[in-house]
């Protein structure tokens, strides 16, 4: 069963500042979600019945008519340059220091699992996500981030996950009311990139997931994607940006690769590759093989590479296709941007280990007794 890497939205918004953790009512095993957002949780294909609770925001339809769609591109401060392919950013990557492991960690000094998540899970960077449509504060939000990095010479790593019509309306629903609204939020999501280095993880399931639309839904939507990875590197030139593969478990490399196309991945002006992987558990050395086949397929510049979601691979993808919290999974490869390996330039925790699915806790929240099933296994 192929399974989307979707979320259940549970952060707020904040205007230029991160709000502390409120752990009021939960139990001791859980941590409240941080204010500048959740990272993801996996989700069955729209066709299957979820058990989850539906998501808090509801999206509109994607706007039909491709022909009315807005592709215009603000100017680029200064032109993209071709690049030749380098196998890894420069530096290191960027710990945020407000996520839901962090709050754990800090408020159980005294839990026996204490140790190894603050070891395994907490010293690790990982993604920042903002899934929550906020218009007025996602540019002080991302900010924070992308400042905060470049504050210790250290590479962030933002996902942008508001696509309209996210998760094809299903359990995992949310989003920009509709595409004209989810420009003007990229947009606002692009001033605060700032300008040193930051990879983008743009819109998890957004090509991959996308059987479900009509084809004018698809050219609407992938015209969007285009439009974004434009703004966000005319923004910030150094910005790297990667579009949605799926994973090796997905869609057909081929067929994948034509919708990246379309999506404007293969244009340097909008995209430095791919990512895949996201919130599953396909081992690596799949995924390495999948991006290659991806990007073969693709077509574009010598420089397009591919970033790895390795948080929950190391014991790769259960046989029997279960999504939800699986027993018996562990950690994967730690983050870097020094892969070793050709046209592979990041791996990534994109997927925070230890935020439920929903099954061994409620879902987008960190959950020690997975956290630490997964870093001990």
């Amino acid at each position: 069963m192929v399974v989307a890497a979707s979320l259940v939205v549970v952060a707020g918004a904040v205007a230029g500042l991160l709000a502390a953790f409120d752990d009021g009512g939960r139990t001791s095993d859980e941590a409240g979600p941080p204010e500048v957002s959740a990272s993801p949780r996996l989700a069955p294909p729209p066709a299957v019945p979820s058990p989850s609770a539906p998501a808090t925001t509801a999206s509109a339809p994607p706007s039909p008519s491709p022909s009315a769609r807005r592709t215009t591109t603000p100017t680029p401060s200064e032109p993209v340059k071709k690049r030749e392919h380098r196998t890894a950013v420069a530096g290191r990557l960027y710990r945020h220091p407000d996520s839901q492991v962090l709050a754990w960690v800090r408020s159980h000094t005294g839990d026996p699992r204490h140790a190894v998540i603050a070891s395994r899970i907490a010293e690790q960077p990982a993604a920042v996500w903002f899934a929550d449509y906020a218009p007025d504060t996602v540019t002080a939000r991302v900010a924070a981030v992308t400042s905060g990095g470049a504050a210790l010479g250290r590479v962030p790593v933002v996902v942008p996950y508001t696509i309209p019509g996210r998760d094809c309306g299903g359990h995992s629903q949310g989003g920009a009311p509709g595409l004209d609204a989810y420009d003007a939020w990229i947009d606002r999501f692009a001033a605060g990139l700032g300008s040193d280095e930051v990879i983008v993880v743009l819109e998890p399931d957004s090509v991959a997931q996308a059987e479900c639309l009509s084809a004018g839904e698809r050219a609407d939507r992938f015209a969007s994607l285009a439009r974004a990875g434009r703004v966000l590197k005319a923004a910030n030139p150094r910005a790297r940006v990667y579009f949605d593969a799926g994973h090796s478990g997905w869609n057909a490399p081929g067929k994948q690769a034509a919708w990246l196309r379309q999506a404007g991945a293969a244009s340097p002006e909008s995209s430095d590759g791919v990512f895949s992987n996201v919130s599953n558990f396909h081992t690596t050395a799949d995924e390495v093989a999948h991006d290659r086949r991806v990007l073969d397929a693709l077509g574009g510049p010598a420089g397009l590479g591919a970033v790895i979601d390795t948080s929950r691979n190391g014991n790769g993808a259960p046989a029997d296709g279960e999504w939800c919290d699986p027993a018996g999974r562990k950690l994967g490869r730690a983050p870097t941007l020094n892969t070793g390996e050709a046209r592979i330039d990041a791996y990534l925790w994109v997927k925070l280990p230890g935020e439920s699915d929903g099954c061994k806790g409620r879902p987008g929240t960190f959950t020690a007794s997975y956290a630490y099933d997964l870093a001990s296994s």
